[in-house]
């Protein structure tokens, strides 16, 4: 992509995160977190992009939470699916670059590829944000003739704010205020 900013293909794993409902789990807590800061503080550093694919799939489910992000993705600019991209996310998943299931992960990879993308967004590491496949990836994207993005979470892409810390940091308040909430202090029981 052209221009002085850096462009960043939002993967819909983060809009979920960061539309989603407050929850008890540790992990998701700690995502939530770090994905509401970067939207709120990082975000506007960048050009913002998502493909029809993620708009299909943030459209899917309860239809609140798909309100929710839907309009959370309003102001990304979205980048049409084409006959390369799908070339591409095919090659992949033949490559064993990313796996077929769950669908799109390729073709997000794909659609970020071919339009030159600098960033791929994404709470998937699993199957994208990998660091066994990031190579495979890079290999089959530069036979395509195209640079892979690079795939990161949001907390990768705080600018070495320290955001480890701060998701230890945040499950370790989450983890406390539970065990007040049922009669412990310091995992040990309340007498």
């Amino acid at each position: 992509m052209a221009g002085d900013r850096k462009a960043v293909y939002v993967e819909t794993t983060v809009v979920s995160c960061l539309t989603a409902r407050p929850t008890a789990d540790l992990v998701d807590a700690a995502r939530r977190k770090v994905t509401v800061e970067w939207w709120e503080t990082r975000r506007e550093r960048f050009d913002l992009y998502a493909s029809q694919a993620v708009v299909e799939e943030a459209a899917e489910g309860d239809r609140e939470a798909a309100r929710r992000r839907l309009a959370a993705l309003a102001d990304v600019a979205v980048l049409t699916v084409t006959a390369a991209t799908v070339a591409l996310a095919r090659e992949l998943v033949r490559q064993r670059a990313v796996p077929a299931s769950p669908r799109n992960g390729a073709l997000h990879v794909a659609v970020s590829a071919v339009y030159g993308v600098d960033y791929l967004l994404t709470w998937n590491d699993r199957h994208l944000d990998n660091a066994e496949t990031k190579p495979i990836v890079r290999d089959v994207c530069a036979g395509f003739g195209h640079v892979s993005p690079e795939i990161c979470t949001p907390g990768g892409l705080m600018g070495g704010t320290g955001m480890a810390d701060e998701i230890i940091k945040e499950m370790w308040r989450i983890k406390d205020g539970m065990a007040r909430e049922h009669g412990h202090a310091d995992g040990r029981a309340l007498s």
